[in-house]
C-alpha cells in the first residue's frame, strides 16, 4: 500500500512545493477517503515551469535525435523495471483493477516512450524537384515549449502518449496531469530526476484545470496545447487558444455505436461487447455505450448481453480477480447515477445494473456502480445523445444497414464505432459511412501506434499517434533552390 505523500511539482529538474503552499486532497476512490496531498498551483508556478522549459529549450532542441532518443528509452525502462509499483499506483489513483493497469496502462505507457524515441530515428524529409529547375525539401522544427494536459481515466498512458513524442521531436514540455489521478506522473518524474534528464526539458505543474491548466492555455510563451478530455472543457480552450495562434490538440469526448448485424459471430460479438463497453468502468474515450442490434438478432443479443453483464463481479481493485473497479471520484459517481435516474425519466427501462455497488470490507465507502444496460430510449433522448463516459450503455434496434448507418451518426460526436458483420463488403460501404475518426470492424481497441488517432465533430480536432503527433509538435519549413 502507498502511505500517504505530498506529490510535488517538477520544474527545472527539482521537485518543489506550489509557490502558494496551498494543496488539496488525493482520494483513492475504492475507498473514498485520502492517501495523498496535491499542490494547488496557479499561474506563477506555470511561469516558472515555462521559463525552465524556455532556457533548456536551446540545448535539447539542438540535441542530436539519437541522444534525445536515448533519454527517452532511460525513462521506459525505468518504468518497465518497476511495472508493479506504477500498475499498484495506478490502480489506488484512478480505481480501476490492479490486472487492467499492469496488463494494459503500464505497458502502453512504455510503448508510447518506446515508440516515438524510436520513430524520431526514422523520420524523412520530402524532397521534390521542380523540373530540374528548382529543388525543395521540408525541414521539420520543433515548435518550442509546448503545453501537455491529459485526463484522468487513463493517467499515465494517456500523459505518455502526449509527452513522448513532444520531447522526441526536440520541444520543452510543461505538463499538467489530471488533478485526480497524479501519482505516476509524480513517479514518472522522480525517475527524470534519478537519472538525470536535462533540467527544463520536462516539467510537470499538478494543480486543476481552472487555475494551473487555464494559465497554461493563457501563457503567451506555450506555442502548442495537447490535450484529452471533455467537449466543453476544450471548447473553452479552443475559444482561449485560437485568438492566439497557438496549435491545438483536442482529443474529446465520444458516444460511440456498437453495431451488431445479423451475420455476425454472436459469441464473439457479446464477448466483446462487454468489454468494450464496460473495460474501465467504462471510463475510456472509446468504449461502446451505444449497443446497435439488428431487429431479427435483438432479443437474443439482448438476453445474452444482460446474462453476462449480471454476472460480472463489482469488486476491490487491488484484488487480483477483479474486472471492474471502482469509478474515479465521487463527484463522477454521482454524475453517472444522475444520467441512470434521467434514462428512467426519459422512459428507459433498466435491464441490469442501474445502482450504487457496495463493497463489504476495505472498500465499503468506495466509489463503485454496477454495469448498466438500458433499453426503450430513442437516438434524440439525452441519454443516447451526451456522454456519460461510465458503464452504462443503452440498447436500439435497426432494420437495415442505412437506418444502422443513421443511428450510428445520429449525435454530434464522432470517435470511435465498432462493426460486427462477417460480410466483408458490408464491412467496407458501412465503414465508409460512418462519421467517425476509428472504425474497429469485428475488434475492438485493436490499436497500431503508427495509426492516426482522433476523432470528427465534437469529438475533437487534430490527430495523435505515429507521424501526425509529431508534425503537431513541429513547424514545417520549405527551403527552395534554384538550380539555374
Amino acid at each position: 500500500m502507498i502511505e500517504h505523500t505530498s506529490i510535488l511539482n517538477y520544474i527545472d529538474g527539482r521537485h518543489q512545493e506550489p509557490t502558494n503552499g496551498e494543496w488539496f486532497e488525493n482520494i483513492d476512490p475504492s475507498i473514498g477517503k485520502a492517501y495523498a496531498s496535491i499542490p494547488d498551483s496557479e499561474a506563477q508556478d506555470v511561469e516558472m515551469a515555462f521559463q525552465a522549459a524556455k532556457r533548456a529549450l536551446p540545448s535539447w532542441s539542438n540535441t542530436p535525435a539519437a541522444e534525445r532518443s536515448e533519454w527517452m528509452l532511460r525513462i521506459a525502462d525505468a518504468i518497465e523495471e518497476r511495472l508493479e509499483a506504477f500498475a499498484l499506483a495506478e490502480s489506488i489513483d484512478n480505481g480501476k483493477p490492479v490486472s487492467l493497469a499492469r496488463q494494459m496502462d503500464i505497458p502502453r505507457s512504455v510503448a508510447n516512450l518506446k515508440f516515438f524515441a524510436t520513430s524520431i530515428l526514422h523520420w524523412n524529409s520530402e524532397a521534390h524537384s521542380s523540373d530540374h529547375q528548382a529543388l525543395n525539401y521540408t525541414l521539420r522544427k520543433p515548435i518550442g515549449v509546448v503545453g501537455c494536459i491529459s485526463p484522468w481515466n487513463l493517467p499515465l498512458y494517456l500523459f505518455t502518449w502526449k509527452i513522448a513524442p513532444a520531447l522526441a521531436a526536440g520541444n520543452c514540455v510543461v505538463a499538467k496531469p489530471s488533478e485526480i489521478t497524479p501519482m505516476t506522473a509524480f513517479m514518472l518524474t522522480q525517475i527524470c530526476e534519478e537519472i538525470g534528464l536535462p533540467a527544463g526539458v520536462f516539467n510537470v505543474v499538478h494543480g486543476t484545470g481552472q487555475k494551473a491548466g487555464n494559465a497554461m492555455v493563457e501563457h503567451p510563451g506555450i506555442k502548442a496545447i495537447s490535450f484529452t478530455g471533455g467537449t466543453t472543457t476544450g471548447a473553452h480552450i479552443a475559444r482561449i487558444a485560437a485568438p492566439m495562434f497557438k496549435k491545438l490538440s483536442l482529443e474529446l469526448g465520444g458516444k460511440n455505436p456498437n453495431i451488431i448485424f445479423q451475420d455476425a459471430d454472436l459469441e464473439q460479438a457479446i464477448k466483446t461487447t462487454i468489454r468494450s463497453s464496460f473495460a474501465n468502468q467504462g471510463q475510456i474515450c472509446l468504449c461502446g455505450s451505444r449497443i446497435l442490434i439488428h431487429r431479427d438478432i435483438y432479443d437474443a443479443f439482448k438476453k445474452m448481453l444482460v446474462e453476462k453483464t449480471s454476472a460480472m463481479t463489482v469488486g476491490d481493485p487491488l484484488l487480483e480477480g477483479t474486472k471492474t473497479g471502482a469509478i474515479a471520484s465521487e463527484a463522477h459517481m454521482n454524475k453517472i447515477l444522475s444520467y441512470i435516474a434521467l434514462a428512467q425519466e426519459e422512459g428507459g427501462k433498466i435491464l441490469c445494473g442501474g445502482h450504487r455497488v457496495v463493497v463489504e470490507g476495505r472498500c465499503q465507502d468506495g466509489y463503485f456502480i454496477a454495469p448498466t444496460i438500458i433499453e426503450g430510449l430513442g437516438p434524440n433522448c439525452r441519454t443516447n445523445q451526451e456522454e456519460i463516459f461510465g458503464p452504462v450503455v443503452t440498447l436500439q434496434a435497426f432494420d437495415n444497414d442505412d437506418e444502422a448507418i443513421a443511428l450510428a451518426n445520429a449525435t454530434t460526436y464522432g470517435l470511435a464505432a465498432s462493426i460486427w458483420t462477417t460480410d466483408l463488403k458490408r464491412a467496407h460501404h458501412v465503414a465508409s459511412k460512418i462519421e467517425s475518426g476509428i472504425v474497429w470492424v469485428n475488434t475492438w481497441l485493436m490499436r497500431d501506434l503508427r495509426t492516426p488517432f482522433g476523432g470528427v465533430k465534437s469529438s475533437g480536432v487534430g490527430r495523435e499517434g505515429g507521424w501526425d503527433a509529431l508534425r503537431f509538435f513541429t513547424e514545417a519549413q520549405n527551403v527552395c533552390i534554384a538550380l539555374e
